[in-house]
């Protein structure tokens, strides 16, 4: 089994379980879903530009990189929308 840095595949939060004014952050990318009582008011993200350096110094970032986005179209296929 090939090792990983513990950063590996976390540059975004998990998009599928949220909470509702509090930032869900990633290594590099960071979202926050505002409500007003029942009503979603906003939604923010943003990026960490020096995660992200690190992450571009990183040997691994290429297939990292991937990983993470076959993550976020896989739960993008399976959220409620």
């Amino acid at each position: 089994m090939r090792e990983h840095k513990a950063c590996y595949g976390t540059m975004f939060h998990d998009t599928l379980h949220s909470n509702i004014n509090k930032e869900m952050k990633g290594k590099v990318f960071s979202f926050e879903l505002e409500a007003l009582g029942l009503v979603r008011s906003n939604r923010l993200v943003n990026a960490d530009i020096s995660e992200w350096d690190d992450c571009l110094a990183c040997p691994e970032f290429d297939h990292c990189y991937k990983f993470c986005l076959a993550k976020l179209t896989l739960e993008a296929a399976i959220s409620e929308g």
